[in-house]
């Protein structure tokens, strides 16, 4: 028996906003375009210049607003979230996470969290994990080739604080599946498989015609 999406469900592709993206293959450029605006993000909010500094930098940051404002995409077409190669997928929205693993047996991804996430005495936001996590179990449901779903729930347990600019590994897979729903969990480990965090999520099928 077939285990692609489209075997499982016949309407995988029209799922209102959450057509069967392929990846992108972008020129180099956007790859040196995503890491130095990591690296601005963490600047933004770890530098403390002088004010005429500030000014600079905004004229500086409008003057790229102008040279990229013609060139907006729509969702499925622009490079970011597209590009498995880059950390992040090349989207400035997630972490700068690489997968380093993805198969039907679960999905792996490791990196660090810089400055830019960092929520109080030098350690990682609480908020950025379930957004770690969500992305993994996303993942996971393509790697398991589940037809598509959407997060119904998303639990996470913080066993320890969660460090910044320290190498760290986050891994999950399906527990169970009943019908639509995929049973979720996983874990995130410092280099020494020190448990960091837990989740445990449902993920759920979408039916034809929901976003």
């Amino acid at each position: 028996m077939s285990t692609e999406p489209e075997a499982l469900d016949p309407d995988y592709g029209k799922h209102g906003g959450f057509p069967r993206y392929e990846p992108a293959k972008p020129g180099p450029g956007f790859g040196r375009f995503v890491a130095a605006m990591r690296r601005l993000q963490d600047l933004a909010v770890s530098t403390d210049p002088d004010d005429d500094t500030w000014d600079d930098a905004a004229g500086r940051v409008e003057e790229l607003v102008k040279l990229l404002d013609p060139f907006q995409a729509p969702e499925g077409v622009a490079p970011a979230g597209r590009v498995p190669a880059l950390p992040g997928m090349g989207s400035l929205l997630l972490p700068p996470w690489q997968i380093t693993k993805f198969g039907a047996d679960g999905v792996e991804m490791r990196g660090q969290f810089g400055r830019y996430y960092v929520g109080g005495n030098m350690a990682v936001h609480g908020g950025v994990l379930p957004l770690l996590f969500d992305h993994l179990c996303g993942m996971v449901v393509h790697a398991t080739q589940r037809p598509i779903s959407r997060t119904a729930f998303l639990k996470v347990d913080y066993r320890k604080v969660t460090p910044i600019d320290t190498p760290l590994v986050v891994r999950a897979r399906v527990d169970s599946a009943e019908g639509r729903k995929s049973f979720i969990s996983g874990e995130l480990v410092d280099g020494d498989d020190n448990l960091l965090a837990e989740v445990h999520a449902l993920m759920v099928q979408l039916l034809p015609g929901q976003p």
